[in-house]
């Protein structure tokens, strides 16, 4: 583990921060969110992931765009035609980043829970 900064927290040698910050860039955005979730379904050209949103074509391959940076699609092109498909490996490193401080969470709501419990049983409030 190493200390960034000297700011008390720490951070695992195997983390990625700049893909870290890409990806949660990227899904910090409800669009991007509907595209990647329409994307569990399989492969659409952009033409079909554009069509529930009331944007621009232009507006919607930005969006894209910011996704593929972050590595959650991958686009395919076939002349004219561009299809998308949902890409699960850096969700996956999200998921490990965010799963590696679940156990810090689940012990201090452990704590307030046996806290609450205590107190319960003295009679306090």
């Amino acid at each position: 583990m190493i200390n960034p900064g000297g700011t008390g927290s720490t951070i695992r040698r195997k983390d990625r921060p700049e893909v870290l910050d890409l990806v949660f860039g990227a899904v910090a955005d409800a669009t991007r969110r509907s595209i990647l979730d329409r994307l569990r379904a399989g492969a659409m050209t952009v033409t079909e992931l554009a069509e529930p949103y009331a944007m621009s074509l232009n507006a919607v391959s930005k969006h894209l765009k910011m996704l593929e940076r972050a590595g959650l699609i991958q686009r395919e092109i076939r002349g004219r035609v561009h299809s998308c498909r949902l890409d699960g490996a850096r969700l996956e490193e999200a998921m490990n980043w965010m799963s590696y401080y679940s156990g810090f969470w689940s012990e201090r709501m452990d704590a307030l829970e046996k806290h609450l419990v205590e107190k319960r049983k003295r009679g306090t409030r």
